[in-house]
């Protein structure tokens, strides 16, 4: 007898889409074929759905410990499960204190483990001051280095200088680990908003102007000669426009292990949006203009972005509005739409693949993370699902979000595929619009 039989569904895997049931004992996939004998504890009717691996989200801000105002483990898996993840990879800020050393670490995963709905690996921190804690880090199972090429949103997490950045991608490649870092030039983008707020330009236009893209395909260059010179991993997070992920491909080819990742808004958004709906759509690097939501758009169809991410990084509303468009918080609300918006504007829209999208929102992050048993519909894998109707629509509304705070620039967009059920090791953890179970997620170390 099988603990879970889901019968008649439509399922992705990494092969191509099959009709078949979907066996699970012990949180893993036992067997995939049409029409499995026997019984089972739970039997799931999944006739009409697409049953793809769940997603996972290798770029959220959970804001825990010091900010669980902001967001917390809770409210953000719920979040995730509501939309089709199972996973995440947590940020090692906005927490306070960051994620920088054996103990801040320690905190940060005892509250995960007590909290989050569904399954989670941790990143550690590269800032200037903590090279030695590194291998404490990743000796606790971190995924990787975070590191700011730029300046940051909150004072206790400090950017790295090219030294400091230098020396940590050569302490991450001795570990087998890959440095993140966000690439901006920090110089030019700081001086840009010093120069326009002394002369008290702080609108949006102003904002979008003091990050203009040449600060990041700089810094993108930059980081990947690091990276090359002492031989780290590389992982170039939040790409913006299809220039910058040309940059990484190129540097692959030549042998550079180097990846990277865009953001859902940066696929369905650009810089006229920002003037339209104000700060709820602030981020950075910002959005562009629509030739290089484009620009990205044919890059991922070449295969050149390895992932997609939703960044999410909430705030308090009141951080959020305001005159001076240059104090509002820099981040978007967007874990819960992640696999909406890869489903509608990706599969419906542009036609890509059903296995396309799984391999952007899931396999490739765990992949590129080794996460073991994630990412993947196959025999030995974790039973993870994201059950969607493909064909239904529907408008998100400020009450379907699973937020602390109920804010996000998708309110009020029409998505096509809905999320009717989320599995995480076989429990169901979100169904017909409602969390159906008590926290179930576990710690998933990164295998070095």
């Amino acid at each position: 007898m099988s603990d879970v039989l889901i019968r008649s569904g439509t399922v992705v895997t990494p092969e191509g889409i099959v009709s078949a049931d979907i066996a699970v004992e012990d949180g893993r996939i036992s067997e995939i074929s049409p029409g499995i004998g026997g019984s089972a504890r739970e039997e799931i009717d999944a006739s009409g759905v697409h049953i793809l691996p769940g997603g996972i989200d290798a770029h959220v801000h959970f804001n825990e410990p010091g900010r669980t105002d902001w967001e917390g483990f809770e409210t953000g898996s719920r979040s995730l499960a509501a939309g089709g993840s199972t996973s995440y990879i947590e940020m090692p800020l906005n927490a306070y204190p960051p994620t920088t050393d054996a103990g801040s670490f320690d905190a940060k995963l005892a509250l995960a483990e007590k909290s989050s709905l569904v399954d989670f690996a941790l990143y550690g921190g590269l800032v200037p001051g903590n090279l030695a804690d590194m291998e404490e880090l990743a000796e606790r199972g971190v995924a990787g280095f975070k590191a700011f090429m730029s300046t940051t949103g909150t004072i206790d997490f400090r950017p790295a200088d090219d030294l400091t950045l230098y020396e940590g991608m050569a302490e991450a490649a001795r570990l087998g680990l890959p440095i993140l870092v966000h690439a901006e030039n920090r110089e030019m983008t700081d001086a840009l908003a010093e120069r326009a707020v002394g002369t008290l330009r702080t609108s949006a236009r102003d904002y979008l102007a003091s990050r203009p893209l040449v600060a990041e395909l700089e810094a993108i260059n930059r980081a990947i000669l690091f990276a090359e010179e002492t031989g780290c991993s590389l992982h170039i997070v939040h790409v913006s426009a299809g220039r910058g992920v040309a940059l990484v491909a190129e540097a692959r080819a030549r042998g550079v292990d180097v990846s990277c990742e865009t953001c859902a808004h940066y696929l369905v958004m650009t810089e006229e949006d920002v003037e339209r709906l104000g700060a709820v759509a602030k981020c950075a690097p910002p959005l562009r203009p629509r030739g290089d939501v484009e620009g990205l758009w044919e890059k991922t169809f070449a295969g050149d972005v390895s992932f997609v991410t939703s960044d999410h990084s909430p705030c308090p509303p009141e951080m959020k509005v305001g005159d001076d468009f240059f104090r509002a918080w820099g981040g978007i609300s967007g874990c819960q739409s992640l696999v909406n918006v890869m489903l509608d504007e990706g599969f419906h829209e542009r036609g890509l693949p059903l296995e396309r999208v799984a391999a952007l929102v899931s396999g490739n992050v765990a992949e590129r993370f080794r996460l073991s048993g994630k990412g993947r519909i196959e025999v030995g894998s974790d039973a993870d699902f994201a059950m969607v109707d493909l064909d239904v629509s529907f408008t998100l509304k400020e009450e379907d979000l699973l937020y602390r705070h109920k804010v996000s620039p998708y309110i009020g967009r029409e998505f096509r595929g809905k999320v009717a059920r989320t599995m995480v090791r076989g429990t169901t953890v979100f169904r017909d619009g409602k969390v159906a179970s008590e926290p179930t997620g576990r710690f998933i170390r990164s295998e070095r």
